[in-house]
């Protein structure tokens, strides 16, 4: 196998990873090893509004894998244009666009559908849950808000 054809399935091999971003963890069903046999707050309360929205997985890396994978993918099919200085110029805008267009695909591979819940609280305030869209929530069905602060989710009841 020549060396082009190695570094084309290494970059393949890196889009393929950027894809694989964790977004169970926005499931109100998903709870992190941290919060296993801790107690948690109960308050019950009833939607009153829901609008469809997308998560952005939290990524400090966000967008390395595809603009690396891409970089070296578009490198790669540049370098096969022309010769000479017009090839090294093609090699360098090939791999320019494929780093825009891998991070691109990468953050698009790593959102989630997702609802914003209004929530009605029984005790009369209100709170705004945004979750993973895993389930079919309704305007006025009753829930559990499990949780407080930053860590809350919405569970049926």
């Amino acid at each position: 196998m020549k060396p082009t054809r190695y570094l084309s399935v290494l970059a393949l091999g890196l889009l393929t990873l950027g894809g694989c971003a964790n977004s169970d963890l926005y499931s109100g069903d998903v709870y992190r090893g941290s919060q296993a046999k801790t107690g948690q707050s109960v308050t019950y309360g009833t939607i009153v509004a829901l609008r469809p929205v997308r998560i952005q997985a939290d990524d400090q890396n966000s967008g390395v894998i595809g603009g690396l994978g891409g970089a070296v993918i578009g490198g790669l099919l540049g370098n096969q244009i022309g010769g000479g200085s017009g090839q090294t110029i093609a090699t360098a805008a090939g791999a320019i666009g494929g780093s825009v267009a891998g991070k691109k695909i990468e953050d698009r591979a790593n959102q989630a559908n997702a609802w914003e819940m209004e929530v009605r609280r029984d005790t009369g305030d209100t709170v705004i849950v945004v979750q993973k869209a895993d389930r079919d929530w309704q305007v006025g069905q009753r829930v559990r808000l499990i949780g407080s602060g930053a860590n809350m989710s919405v569970a049926p009841y």
